[in-house]
């Protein structure tokens, strides 16, 4: 199993980023996605999550309504659009892999992060 997260980088706040969890080595379309990150002294949290098929996904209540997860199965991708950036979202983002087609469930794969840095 691979997840490879990508698409971080410096962006001021207002801006908009996209990230992309590449998932290799299994049938992505069997399984539920998390976009996960930890900012610099403090935990990580769970940020959003999308079920198998795409009909479930949540979100943390900090990013509803300017962050939006989606996948296409077909490319082996999850994604999270990231809009309307503020300094609190920096933060090393992650895409892991549940264990089952639902977010209820755990983790059992996570990738590599990516880097996002919201400032001015």
């Amino acid at each position: 199993v691979q997840l490879q997260a990508s698409g971080g980088g410096l962006i001021q706040p207002g801006g908009s980023l996209k990230l992309s969890c590449a998932a290799s080595r299994f049938t992505l379309n069997a399984y539920a996605i998390g976009w996960f990150r930890q900012a610099p002294g403090k935990e990580r949290e769970g940020v959003s999550c999308i079920s198998a098929f795409g009909s479930s996904t949540y979100y943390i209540d900090s990013v509803k309504g300017r962050f939006t997860i989606s996948r296409d199965n077909a490319k082996s991708t999850v994604y999270l659009q990231m809009n309307s950036l503020k300094p609190d979202d920096t933060a090393v983002y992650y895409c892991a892999r549940y264990s089952s087609y639902s977010c209820s469930g755990r983790t059992d794969y996570w990738g590599h992060g990516t880097l996002v840095t919201v400032s001015s």
